[in-house]
């Protein structure tokens, strides 16, 4: 067959294959059971929608933001997007939990089923050709999926295509939390690193709450009642930072990591020469090279805080 004549073979069943894309119809626009009807919505057809994803969430949350506030922490110029890295930090420093999801459908539902609208990232492309965009779950059922999604404060998709979107994406989904409450599939490691991290963007109070929220079901974890004594520590609640650290002493003398902390809680309450003896007793306890090196640096620290003034420190 010519070359021309197979071309006008193979034109009719690529229409055909398009087309059906095209023709593909439209789920039913009525309420889907369990709907978060109360999530915000910022329209926007820029930036390939991270920002005004990221806003929906937040607020829903309770965070002050707009998109127009979030482009320059999330949108990359160079990459024309946000990556979910940014969109993880940019979480932590509103004061909030950024939560990935499993990444299967029902984590999506037990999400919704808590409250929490989820973010996702979509393909809209091919593998070979990806269009990604970000969007927010606020509805499924075993037929359709709603998001609020680029301009459409409502966007209806059949849950299959909605799927398949997602596949392509790897399943990336994120929900947003305060830390009063753990997520339905929190796991120790995962939870007090995310609950660490959220203390180091300069949150300790939200820190503190999700180590709570651990310590409620756990009560003996003794990471978590580390992690709270610490952002006692960094929110100036010196007494409160050193019973805490005297707590974990109790179970645990020599415990170098706890008396390095305790002895910088002691010199900021003025007591130098007891935080001295704490680093000292430190010292002595271990022998890792990287943990003295930490140690040593805490006693080089102590030195210019040697004023002489009270050690104020309750008894």
């Amino acid at each position: 067959m010519p070359p021309f004549v197979r071309l006008l073979v193979l034109l009719p069943a690529l229409a055909l294959v398009l087309g059906g894309c095209a023709a593909a119809p439209r789920p039913a626009q009525g309420p889907v059971a369990g709907e978060l009807t109360g999530v915000p919505f910022f329209p926007q057809r820029r930036y390939q929608c991270g920002p005004a994803a990221l806003a929906t969430v937040l607020v829903d949350a309770g965070v002050d933001t707009d998109p127009e506030r979030l482009v320059p922490r999330v949108w990359l110029p160079g990459r024309r997007g946000s990556l979910q890295l940014e969109l993880r930090a940019a979480t932590r420093r509103a004061g909030r939990v950024p939560w990935e999801l499993p990444a299967d459908v029902d984590a999506l539902a037990r999400a919704l089923e808590a409250g929490r609208p989820v973010l996702v990232l979509q393909n809209l492309g091919t593998a070979w050709w990806p269009l990604w965009h970000y969007a927010v779950v606020v509805g499924l059922d075993e037929r359709r999926v709603v998001l609020r999604s680029g301009e459409r404060a409502r966007r209806i998709e059949r849950r299959e295509a909605f799927l398949e979107s997602w596949a392509r994406a790897d399943h990336w989904s994120l929900v947003v939390l305060d830390g009063d409450r753990l997520p339905e599939d929190a796991d120790r490691g995962r939870w007090l690193e995310a609950a660490s991290l959220v203390e180091r963007a300069g949150h300790p109070d939200v820190a503190a709450r999700a180590y709570g929220a651990w310590l409620a079901r756990h009560p003996a974890d003794r990471g978590a009642r580390f992690g709270l004594a610490s952002t006692a520590h960094a929110s100036g609640r010196l007494a409160e930072a050193a019973a805490a650290y005297e707590r974990l002493l109790a179970t645990d003398p020599d415990d170098p990591a706890v008396l390095n902390n305790l002895a910088l809680v002691r010199a900021d309450q003025g007591c130098v020469a007891a935080a001295r003896a704490l680093l000292d007793r430190a010292l002595a306890a271990t022998g890792d090279p990287a943990l003295r090196e930490t140690l040593e640096a805490s006693r080089n620290e102590l030195e210019p805080r040697a004023s002489g003034r009270p050690c104020n420190a309750e008894p």
